[in-house]
């Protein structure tokens, strides 16, 4: 499902990726907010608050708040330069922003109980949340060719609105293209409102140590991804059928 690209990147593709990759925002969305008082997978709220900041001149969280917009950005350099230094057409060149956005959940849910809620704490535990969720759109971004958005969800539902005012126009042309792209937008919305409760209601049991769900899910995303491919050229080729 990430290793597909251009023609060779199938409407299922998409789907199974949002299904999974839409769960991990939103966890981490709802779980972050938790545990920092912080939304993680976007920056517009960062923006409204970063121009109230600065209206009322507290130039410190102004400057915190501006880091973590700019750290958004970054992940999102990062993981485009990543894929692109190594080649669009490797099959593994998405395997790098993955294996960084789990080491930062790794490490979120290993040293987050040492958050002691100062400002401090709160950029560097924040920030490195924002970075791997710029490191996650953009990589997706990429990978389905800007049809698949999993941290966000402003976007998502506008497009859903659009197509489903489209869906009852008599004269709508190519109308099971229409519907697949609705069913697209409803699997990204259901993914991420899942992932949102999961990471709420986890959050309470397990505190940081809830973090690992996300990075289980990247886990056996990555592994399922590499691996899929190998089973079934062993099964094809050790197939008595064939």
């Amino acid at each position: 499902m990430l290793r597909h690209l251009g023609s060779k990147r199938t409407y299922g593709h998409n789907v199974k990726l949002a299904s999974l990759l839409c769960v991990t925002a939103g966890f981490v969305n709802a779980a972050g907010f938790l545990g920092f008082s912080v939304l993680t997978t976007n920056v517009t709220g960062h923006a409204a608050l970063f121009a109230e900041r600065i209206a009322m001149q507290d130039w410190k969280t102004a400057r915190v708040v501006a880091l973590w917009m700019f750290l958004f950005l970054a992940g999102a350099f990062v993981s485009s330069l990543i894929v692109s230094f190594i080649g669009r057409n490797q099959r593994f060149s998405y395997v790098i922003p993955i294996l960084i956005e789990m080491a930062v959940l790794f490490g979120v849910s290993l040293f987050g109980y040492q958050y002691n809620h100062s400002l401090v704490a709160k950029e560097i535990f924040a920030g490195s949340l924002l970075f791997a969720m710029g490191l996650q759109n953009s990589l997706v971004s990429i990978v389905s060719g800007s049809v698949v958005r999993t941290t966000h969800l402003t976007g998502t539902f506008t497009d859903l609105g659009i197509e489903l005012g489209q869906i009852f126009q008599q004269n709508t042309a190519d109308r099971p293209a229409l519907k697949a792209r609705i069913k697209l937008r409803s699997v990204i919305i259901f993914f991420f409102m899942c992932g949102a409760l999961c990471g709420a209601y986890l959050f309470r049991y397990f505190s940081f140590h809830a973090f690992f769900v996300p990075l289980f899910i990247l886990a056996f995303t990555l592994l399922s991804d590499i691996y899929r491919i190998r089973v079934k050229r062993y099964y094809r080729n050790h197939n008595p059928f064939n």
